[in-house]
C-alpha cells in the first residue's frame, strides 16, 4: 500500500479544506493517509484578534501535528499553505527546517512531493509559492509530481495553474468545486505514481 502524509498549515481554513479533500482523495484511491496540521507558531494574541483565525483553531484541534515520523513514513508527501508574501507560510517552512537529519539520512530520497496553495488574491503569488516548494524537493532527492494540465479540471477557469491546486478566497471565499476537483485529481495523481514507482523500485 502506498502511504500518503498531507502535511499542511491553514490560520482561517481554507487550506485545511483542500487538505481535507486531498487526503480524502488519497484514501479513496488505496493509499494509506495521514492528514496532518503544522505546529501554530503565532502568539494567541494574534489568533484571538482574528475571529475565523480563533474559530478555525478550535475547530481544528483534534488534528495531529506534524512530526518526522510522518515524513519518513509516506510514500507521498503533500504539502498545503497560504502564501505570505509569495512565499509559504512560516509555519509549515519551520517544519520543513526540521527534516535535515531525515535529508542528511537519505530518507527522503525518491518520495514523491506536490503542494498546493491558497491565496487571497489573483496573483497573490500561488507560483512562486509553489516553485519555492519545489525549491525543498530538489534538495530532498524527492519526485516532483505536479497536476500539470493532465485533467480537464485544470482547464477550469478558478483552477488553470500546472504547478498545484490553488484557490483565490479574497478573504472570505471557501474553496469551490474546481478547486476541491484540482487537489483531488492532483492526490490521486501523486498516489499513481507513487505506487508506480514503489512496484518499480521494488522489481528492479
Amino acid at each position: 500500500m502506498t502511504n500518503v502524509a498531507v502535511i499542511y498549515y491553514s490560520s482561517t481554513g481554507h487550506t485545511h479544506t483542500l487538505a481535507a479533500a486531498a487526503a480524502e482523495a488519497a484514501e479513496k484511491a488505496g493509499a494509506e493517509v495521514r492528514l496532518r496540521k503544522v505546529r501554530e507558531l503565532a502568539p494567541e494574541g494574534a489568533i484571538a484578534s482574528n475571529q475565523a483565525w480563533a474559530e478555525h483553531v478550535a475547530a481544528t484541534a483534534d488534528v495531529e501535528e506534524a512530526t518526522l515520523a510522518d515524513l519518513e513514513w509516506a510514500d507521498v508527501i503533500l504539502f498545503g499553505t497560504p502564501t505570505r508574501f509569495g512565499l509559504p507560510a512560516a509555519q509549515l517552512k519551520q517544519f520543513i527546517d526540521t527534516a535535515g537529519g531525515l535529508w542528511f539520512q537519505g530518507k527522503l530520497v525518491n518520495k514523491v512531493a506536490s503542494s498546493f496553495v491558497s491565496t487571497s488574491q489573483v496573483h497573490g503569488g500561488q507560483e512562486s509559492t509553489l516553485l519555492a516548494l519545489n525549491n525543498t524537493f530538489y534538495h530532498w532527492g524527492a519526485i516532483i509530481v505536479a497536476p500539470g494540465w493532465a485533467d480537464p479540471i485544470q482547464f477550469a477557469e478558478s483552477n488553470g495553474n500546472p504547478y498545484g491546486a490553488s484557490h483565490v478566497s479574497n478573504n472570505t471565499n471557501p474553496p469551490g468545486e474546481e478547486n476541491i476537483g484540482s487537489v483531488e485529481f492532483q492526490a490521486r495523481r501523486a498516489v499513481e505514481i507513487a505506487t508506480a514507482l514503489k512496484i518499480g523500485l521494488q522489481a528492479a
